[in-house]
């Protein structure tokens, strides 16, 4: 569960927060009572989640490019952080494919100028760098890679994350060590997440959004890669992984400043022809998807990430499973053909979530008393 009294109040500096994820995590932060200051460019889409749930309504929003560092050190510098979440980003491998410069210019130097603009602030506060899954060397394992893994990249996306990685980690024992953290205050980490789905998210060539307009058009989606195994999760449990890992970063930089992957339940890795035929199921007439016969991009085939350490380390772990994840997208959509309130709608779902993680965090401890109940006979008997 998180911490409300911890977000209440606390100054935060999203980058990135007029984009799919961002805009999701900028309305949570509103619902926890954070004051909130969104650094970003336009929309990346129209139409767009930061407009269709009116997200500028709830937080202070600037529009800034992450490779202008003056400007970027200059809203920091005004904002005066507790909290810096880094979610700024190209984020699509094939755009990576038509302009590489731009990518890397965003990915990389605009992670460089946040880095930079922190250090300039010369104030203490916890900073998450939001980077993803494919940061890492793919050698298509079936097992899920882990923390301190190689970081690679073989397209100019993944290897820009890759790069991102990297600036963070020189960031942090160049100027953040943890070992000092007593003496600069600035607790750094990474967070790895990918393929995050949900309602809004209207992102050109990605498989949900392309599905959805589809769908919307009543004509077959064509995809490219219906094989391909993905770790598909619903876009706030990741979100729900940044914001422990901020919160653990606030009691504990030294012990919790380093990367961290956050996935889905081994068995929510599924190909993109599972994703496809279970929305089509779900949307109902007029849904259908062919695969795409036309020569693309080389993407990976296959990717899992190992979680083990935010389950053990934070207590995350995944609350809503991928069937449970897809109706709730269908939900979302549905609501926005129909001309609802959709500011409205993302709030119920996310309150939904917090129902959830407070269920779960009750059964978990239900069965911790059990089992302490269970093992005090035992331990009675072995005393005497």
């Amino acid at each position: 569960m998180l911490n409300r009294s911890f977000w209440e109040g606390r100054k935060v500096f999203v980058t990135g927060h007029t984009g799919f994820k961002g805009a999701w995590l900028s309305l949570w932060l509103d619902a926890l009572g954070a004051d909130v200051t969104g650094f970003a460019l336009a929309p990346p889409s129209e139409p767009s989640l930061f407009e269709q749930a009116k997200v500028g309504e709830c937080v202070r929003s600037i529009h800034g490019d992450v490779r202008d560092l003056a400007h970027l050190q200059s809203a920091m510098a005004a904002c005066k952080p507790d909290v810096v979440i880094h979610m700024a980003a190209q984020s699509v491998v094939r755009a990576s494919y038509d302009d590489p410069v731009d990518t890397y210019a965003t990915n990389v130097m605009g992670t460089v100028h946040l880095m930079e603009a922190i250090r300039r602030l010369e104030r203490p506060c916890v900073v998450v760098n939001v980077t993803s899954d494919k940061c890492y060397e793919n050698r298509e394992w079936v097992w899920g890679y882990r923390e301190s893994d190689p970081m690679g990249g073989h397209d100019p996306y993944s290897n820009s994350k890759g790069c991102s990685e990297l600036v963070t980690n020189a960031y942090r024992d160049s100027f953040f060590p943890p070992e000092t953290l007593s003496r600069h205050g600035v607790a750094v980490a990474s967070a790895r997440a990918g393929n995050a789905i949900g309602g809004g998210d209207w992102t050109a060539n990605q498989l949900i959004p392309d599905l959805i307009r589809a769908f919307m058009d009543r004509r077959p989606c064509r995809i490219r890669s219906p094989r391909s195994i993905r770790p598909w999760q619903f876009v706030l449990m990741p979100l729900h992984g940044y914001l422990l890992l901020c919160e653990r970063l606030a009691e504990d930089g030294a012990g919790f400043a380093s990367g961290w992957n956050f996935g889905p339940s081994e068995g929510d890795a599924k190909p993109v022809s599972w994703i496809a035929d279970k929305l089509v199921t779900s949307w109902g007439e007029g849904a259908s998807w062919a695969q795409d016969g036309a020569t693309h991009p080389a993407e990976a085939q296959l990717l899992r990430l190992d979680t083990s350490k935010a389950r053990a380390l934070l207590n995350w772990h995944p609350v809503l499973q991928l069937d449970q994840s897809l109706l709730w997208i269908v939900e979302w959509y549905e609501a926005f053909q129909a001309g609802k309130d959709l500011q409205s709608l993302t709030r119920r779902q996310i309150e939904r979530y917090e129902y959830l993680l407070q269920d779960d965090a009750e059964t978990c401890a239900l069965a911790t008393r059990r089992m302490r109940a269970a093992a005090a006979p035992l331990l009675t008997a072995a005393d005497g």
